[in-house]
C-alpha cells in the first residue's frame, strides 16, 4: 500500500489525533482547517439523520392519527350505556367498512361496565385505566400485537358511579405510517448525497483560494537572498498573518543586532589582542638579541607579563562570548545560595589581594540568600567586580563585599578605598574597552562590560557610585526579588 502524502490535506486523522490525544506526524495548515470543517459534518450527518427519522415519524402520525380518533368518534357514537349494560349498535358493513383497508390490519375494541369485551379484538392489549379518566379526549399509545407494532387510539366514556370506565379502542398496524415517513426522509436525505460532495469541493476550493496569499508569502521569502535581513513588507498580507509577519520581522532586526555585535565584537577583539601580540614580538626579538644573562633575564620577565595580559584579555573575552551566547541556553539555570558563592569567590580573590597589601572581606547575614541563575556567570561577574577593586586601591587600602537580601531584591555591592571614578565616567566605563584617563593601572576596559552583560542577564541592575564620604567607588548590583520567588522543590534546572 503507497504511503499517504504528507501535504495532502484529505487526512481525517489530525483531527482525531486532536480529540484523543494521539500525537500527529503531519501539521498542515490547510489540512487542520479541512480536517476541522469536514469532522463536525460527518460527525453531524448520522445525528441529522436519526432527528429526521424522528421527525418524519411525528408528520407520518398525525393524518394517521387523526383518521384513528374519528374512528374512535364513530364508534362512540354507536355504543349505549344504561345502569346495568353496554350496547354497541354496530352492523357487519359498518365492521367491514371500518377494516377495509388494504396495507394495514385494523382491530377495534368496547369494553363494558365490568371490564369484559363487550364487541371487537381481543388482541389489543388492556391499557391501565387512570386515576380521573377525562370524558371525551382521545389518547394515543403505541404497542403491539402478536409482535407486530400497532398505534392505537382510545377513548373512556362517561359511566354510573362504582362502574368500571367504557373503554373504546381502535388499533392499525404501521405499514402506511412507515411508508410515508421513508418517503419523507428519502425526500430530505437524498439531496445531501448530492450537496455534501459538492460541499466538500466547494470548501476545497474556497481553501485553496484562501491560503493562496501565504503561499505567496512563502515565494516571497523563498526568493530573498540567504544574506538579506531587511524587513518583510507588510502590504498585501493577509490580516491574520501580519502579526506573525511583523513578529518575523522584529526576529529579523534581533539577528541583525547581534551580528553587528559579533561583527562589532570580533573587530574589537582582533584590535585589542593586535597590542599584546606585538608587544610579545617586540620583546621576544629583544630578548633574542640580548648577551647579558641579566637582562635577558628581565626581557623573558617582561614576556611572561605581557604573556599574562594577554592571557587575561582572551579570558576576558571568553567570559563576554559566553554570556551573550547564555541567552541560548548555553549554561543551565540553577537555584543557588548567593552567600555561598560570594564567599566561594571572595576566597579565590584573597591572595590576589594579600599580595597587594589589601584587606579584603566579606559583610552579609549568615542566612542563605536564594537566586535563580547560572553560578559560572554570576562568580564571572562578581570576581570581575573584586578584581577590579584590587587592581585600582593602593597598597594598604580594603575591599569590602555585602550582601543584602532586603524586601525589595538582593543587593550585592563591592566597595573599595581606591582612586575613585569621576561620575562623568561612571557609565562609560560599562562600554567594552573604554578606560578612564589618567589611570596608571594595566586593564583590558572588559571588566566591566562583562558585569553589565551578566547582570542583564539575570534581570538585575548595575551601577556605580562613590564610596563613603566620597572616597573610593562602591559598584551596585541588585536583583529583583521575583528571581528568588519559587521553593527549590519547584525550580526546573
Amino acid at each position: 500500500m503507497a504511503e499517504a502524502d504528507p501535504s495532502s490535506p484529505w487526512r481525517l486523522r489530525s483531527w482525531r489525533a486532536q480529540v484523543f490525544g494521539a500525537p500527529t506526524e503531519f501539521n498542515s495548515l490547510f489540512g487542520e482547517i479541512l480536517d476541522w470543517m469536514l469532522a463536525p459534518l460527518l460527525f453531524l450527518w448520522p445525528i441529522s439523520i436519526a432527528v429526521t427519522h424522528h421527525v418524519a415519524n411525528q408528520i407520518a402520525d398525525q393524518p394517521y392519527d387523526q383518521a384513528l380518533a374519528e374512528n374512535v368518534g364513530a364508534i362512540v357514537r354507536l355504543v349505549r350505556i344504561s345502569e346495568s349494560r353496554v350496547h354497541v349498535d354496530f352492523p357487519a358493513p359498518a365492521r367491514a367498512l371500518l377494516r377495509a383497508d388494504e396495507q394495514d390490519a385494523l382491530f377495534f375494541q368496547v369494553t363494558g361496565l365490568q371490564g369484559e369485551l363487550v364487541v371487537g379484538d381481543r388482541e389489543i392489549p388492556w391499557v391501565e385505566i387512570p386515576e380521573k379518566p377525562e370524558p371525551g379526549q382521545v389518547l394515543f399509545r403505541d404497542d403491539d400485537v402478536s409482535g407486530e407494532d400497532i398505534r392505537v387510539a382510545y377513548q373512556f366514556l362517561p359511566v354510573p358511579a362504582g362502574k368500571v370506565p367504557v373503554l373504546v379502542q381502535v388499533a392499525e398496524t404501521r405499514k402506511k405510517r412507515e411508508a410515508l415517513a421513508s418517503r419523507i426522509i428519502s425526500g430530505v436525505l437524498l439531496p445531501q448525497f448530492a450537496i455534501i460532495p459538492l460541499a466538500v469541493v466547494l470548501v476545497y476550493l474556497g481553501l485553496s483560494r484562501g491560503i493562496a496569499p501565504l503561499n505567496r508569502l512563502q515565494e516571497r521569502i523563498r526568493l530573498r537572498r540567504p544574506g538579506d535581513l531587511s524587513p518583510i513588507g507588510i502590504h498585501g498580507v493577509p490580516d491574520e498573518m501580519r502579526p506573525v509577519v511583523v513578529a518575523f520581522n522584529e526576529m529579523m532586526a534581533r539577528l541583525e543586532q547581534n551580528l553587528q555585535a559579533q561583527q562589532r565584537f570580533i573587530a574589537d577583539a582582533a584590535h585589542q589582542m593586535r597590542t599584546p601580540l606585538t608587544g610579545l614580538k617586540t620583546q621576544t626579538e629583544l630578548a633574542l638579541g640580548e648577551t647579558d644573562p641579566d637582562q635577558m633575564s628581565r626581557s623573558l620577565r617582561q614576556i611572561a607579563e605581557s604573556a599574562d595580559r594577554a592571557a587575561h584579555l582572551i579570558n576576558q573575552l571568553l567570559v563576554l562570548a559566553r554570556a551573550e551566547a547564555s541567552h541560548e541556553k548555553v549554561h543551565a539555570v540553577e537555584y543557588l545560595d548567593l552567600l555561598r558563592l560570594a564567599r566561594r569567590v571572595t576566597q579565590d580573590c584573597l591572595p590576589l589581594a594579600l599580595a597587594k597589601g589589601i584587606d579584603l572581606g566579606l559583610e552579609a547575614d549568615e542566612v542563605p540568600v536564594h537566586l535563580q541563575g547560572v553560578p559560572l556567570l554570576l562568580g564571572e561577574m562578581l570576581a570581575n567586580l573584586i578584581d577590579n577593586a584590587v587592581k585600582y586601591t593602593p597598597r594598604g587600602g580594603s575591599v569590602t563585599v555585602r550582601l543584602r537580601d532586603g524586601a525589595t531584591g538582593i543587593r550585592l555591592e563591592v566597595e573599595d578605598t581606591g582612586c575613585g571614578i569621576p561620575e562623568a565616567d561612571r557609565e562609560r566605563v560599562f562600554e567594552r574597552f573604554y578606560r578612564v584617563l589618567g589611570v596608571e593601572a594595566d586593564g583590558s576596559g572588559l571588566g566591566l562590560p562583562i558585569v553589565r552583560e551578566i547582570a542583564d542577564l539575570h534581570r538585575g541592575v548595575v551601577w556605580l557610585e562613590a564610596g563613603p564620604g566620597g572616597k573610593g567607588t562602591r559598584a551596585v548590583v541588585t536583583f529583583p526579588r521575583e528571581s528568588s520567588s519559587k521553593s527549590p522543590e519547584t525550580v526546573e534546572p
